[in-house]
Order: C-alpha cells, then structure tokens, then sequence
C-alpha cells in the first residue's frame, strides 16, 4: 500500500471510562494508608483511550460505545472530555438508567498500575443504534472485546465493507470467539493470549491460537516487546527503552497507534514500531492517556532511534 492522504478515519467501538488515578510510592498493604504524590481524573477505557491516542497522533477519530444515561453526570463528562480532543461521539448510545464506568487506579514509583473498575449495569447489554451508519466513511474499526454485543453488529457492518478490523483483545476468549475470528488483526494483551491459548510462553500461544484463526496474530508484551507471527513463525520486536513513570493507557496508546499507521501504509511491521514509539513516550508521562503523544513527537521519537 502506498502512503495515503489525509487523516486515517478509525471508528473506536467499546469502553469509555471515567479513571480516577493516584500515584504513589508503593502499593499500600492490607488496611494501611499511603500519601499520594499526585492526582488526576481523565479518560480511560479501551475504545475511549484509542480515540483520543488516534486524535493526538492526528487522525480522525470516531468514537462508539455505550454509557450512562443522559442524567448521569459521569457519561456527560466522558462525551465532554472526548469531544475535547476532537473525537467525533455522534454514535455514543445513551443507555437510559445506567451510569457510567469508573476506575480508581493506583499507580507506584516504577509506573506499574494496581485498578478497580465498577461497570456500569445495563451497559454490557447495549447495542448499536445504527451499526452501518457507526462504520460509514471509516478506514478501520478497532474493536474493544469486553463487549461483544455492542462489538459484533459493528464488526459485522465492517466485514460488509471489508475495512479492516482490529481487535484489541484484552480478555481471554475462546478460540472459537467469533468476534475473534471475524477481526483481520488481533493484537492481544500477555494476559489475554496466555488465557486464550492455555500457553504460558508466547511463541506457543501464538501457534496454537494461529492454528485456527488466520489474521495477522500479535501480543504485547510490556517491556519485553512485542511477538507476532509471520507465516507461521515466531518473530519479536524490542520495546523502546525509557524511564517509565505510568504504564496506564500504553497498550490502548499502541493499538490506537498500529491502527493508525496500518490505514496510512499496510505494513503491520511499520505499525506495530510506530505504535511502540506511541506507548513508549505515554509511559513517561503521568496522567495516563493525557500523555499521549502528538504526531511529531513520534515521528520525532522514531527518528532519533532509526536503525
């Protein structure tokens, strides 16, 4: 594929949260109280995180996903602080009663994160207004697989139009999933590919889990990289070393980013180096994804570090 012109348009389905982050110098034991350095209140959730990543990164991004109601005051914060970033919310449902995800996130001194998240009820349930109309004029749609049925009539409009589909998948499934199965990529969380495959090392997982699904198969790893695999075979790409103050919204910050830079050329080599520059400058960031980076740090970032 040749370079593109104009901002890739991404449609983001799934999770928007609202995190409430402290940072601390260690995780509190049992029934003892520590001193927070820091404080702050901002966007989260897979999709949610993904779109203000793609935003930053100048993209045109659009967001779909359910939240609380119109009287709840946490959704109406949410809409604001996304469409503060410029991503389009026309395709938000507004699920009647229910209130809003929250997050209370604990982060420590080496920029490792401890979460509690309380789900809104009614919102797993949710569908799609208009599925067709959601992926209408975008390139790609990544998908958030913590709720299928708001994720499938969307993934199903996309394979219509034959875009492409990248799953973010941040949960075990079966390998039978057929959210899973109906992505053209899958980009999966260490957690998420050991607890699909049943594997513990990530080169067995890979195979086995590519056994049956035949999209381009990938995991990341942290700090340890990513490890995708290439006909068969097992490959790995370092991780861009830095001091990392908070890993919260990296992985969301990556996929956002591969989704990205997949639309721009098609080279999921290229993509996936793009997104891990992205993570990486986040994670030396407080905030979590208000340190998301602008597309000229990238860029920046990537040139300093050119093979």
């Amino acid at each position: 594929m040749t370079e593109r012109r104009g901002p890739p348009r991404i449609l983001c389905a799934g999770g928007a949260v609202q995190d409430n982050v402290m940072k601390v110098e260690a995780f509190p034991a049992a029934g003892e109280k520590v001193q927070a350095s820091d404080f702050v209140v901002t966007i989260g959730g897979q999709a949610g995180n993904a779109s203000v990543a793609i935003a930053r990164l100048g993209g045109s991004a659009r967001f779909a996903g359910a939240i609380g109601g119109h009287d709840d005051a946490i959704a109406n914060w949410i809409l604001e602080k996304l469409k503060a970033e410029r991503v389009d919310c026309a395709h938000a449902v507004r699920v009647k009663g229910a209130m809003s995800s929250v997050s209370l996130i604990l982060l420590d001194a080496t920029g490792e994160k401890t979460i509690a998240t309380r789900r809104g009820e009614g919102l797993t349930n949710a569908t799609p207004a208009d599925a067709d109309a959601a992926v209408d004029g975008v390139e790609a749609v990544l998908l958030d697989n913590r709720y299928p049925n708001f994720m499938m009539p969307i993934v199903a409009a996309a394979t219509k139009r034959g875009i492409p589909r990248v799953l973010d998948l941040d949960r075990p499934a079966a390998i039978d999933d057929p959210l899973l199965n109906a992505a053209t990529h899958v980009v999966s969380s260490a957690e998420a590919m050991r607890g699909t495959a049943g594997e513990q090392d990530f080169g067995a997982a890979l195979k086995k889990l590519g056994a049956t699904y035949k999209g381009f198969l990938a995991v990341t790893a942290g700090p340890d990289g990513v490890y995708w695999l290439d006909g068969g075979a097992v490959r790995h790409m370092d991780a861009f070393k830095v001091k990392s103050v908070d890993t919260l919204g990296a992985g969301d910050t990556f996929h956002g980013a591969f989704t990205l830079r997949l639309v721009e050329t098609g080279d999921v080599v290229e993509s996936m180096r793009f997104g891990a520059a992205a993570a990486a400058i986040k994670c030396t960031r407080f905030g979590g994804l208000m340190g998301a980076p602008t597309r000229a740090e990238v860029d920046a970032f990537l040139k300093e570090r050119a093979p």
